[in-house]
């Protein structure tokens, strides 16, 4: 017996951009393909599907789950190891959490908080970790732009800092719209919100043609990046990345 991309995605709550997405990167490829171009997928893919919904449940990257299911890993290995990771970002989200009430009690008129303590819970080894990355990708003329960013933001007030993170989030969800509607990444809709984010880094660096492109190509290798967008929908990274890129090759 087989059943239609429309069928599954009905039995499973999992869009058919995501199984599309999935049958794109290796991942859960039909059964067949119809002379009418649709997918078609039997109990084998249907039991595949359950293990890669588990295992995105359990918090584990497309990467990690095609490496469990293809036999390149065992599973209780990588999920001790997660399980390592998320006792860590626990620990990093108690602070934050502790930290963002403490603010609020400033703000509101309570004891004031001590700089350092504005920072609590922040992720610095993170944020080198990325500056080290590209670095060695994109050659020491990087390092520049690292360093001229952090002279710009060296002077921003708190609610420079909000404000900036807030637009972050703005254009995330401009992308998501465009995604979900099936906007071409190098259309003009892609290239105006891509416009907007350009002009949003450029608040904090102003990369060139070809960091701009590395850029983009970091939010999908990064983890914590790719897991960010991808929240929304399987696949919005990889857009995003190919929208930096078309909207480079335009107009940088």
């Amino acid at each position: 017996m087989a059943w239609s991309i429309a069928q599954v995605a009905r039995m499973s709550k999992v869009t058919s951009r995501t199984l599309r997405h999935y049958d794109a990167i290796g991942l859960l490829e039909p059964a067949w393909i119809g002379g009418n171009g649709y997918r078609y997928y039997e109990r084998e893919q249907l039991l595949r599907l359950q293990r890669i919904l588990l295992l995105r449940d359990l918090g584990l990257g497309l990467d990690t789950v095609a490496e469990v299911l293809d036999g390149r890993h065992r599973t209780v290995d990588v999920l001790r190891n997660h399980a390592r990771w998320l006792a860590a970002e626990q620990d990093r989200l108690a602070k934050l959490a502790r930290t963002v009430s403490r603010t609020i009690e400033e703000l509101e008129g309570g004891d004031e908080v001590k700089m350092e303590e504005l920072f609590d819970g922040f992720d610095a080894d993170r944020q080198a970790r990325y500056e080290a990355e590209l670095v060695e990708r994109y050659g020491e003329d990087v390092q520049r732009h690292v360093d001229d960013s952090k002279r710009r933001m060296r002077g921003w007030s708190k609610a420079d800092a909000d404000e900036f993170t807030a637009e972050w989030v703005a254009v995330g969800t401009a992308y998501a719209e465009l995604f979900d509607a099936g906007a071409a990444v190098d259309g003009p809709q892609a290239l105006d919100v891509t416009d907007r984010h350009y002009r949003w880094i450029c608040r904090s660096w102003t990369p060139d043609r070809e960091s701009y492109t590395g850029l983009g190509r970091l939010y999908v290798d990064a983890p914590e990046f790719k897991s960010q967008l991808d929240a929304h929908a399987e696949g919005l990274a990889e857009y995003v990345r190919d929208a930096i890129a078309a909207y480079a090759r335009a107009r940088l």
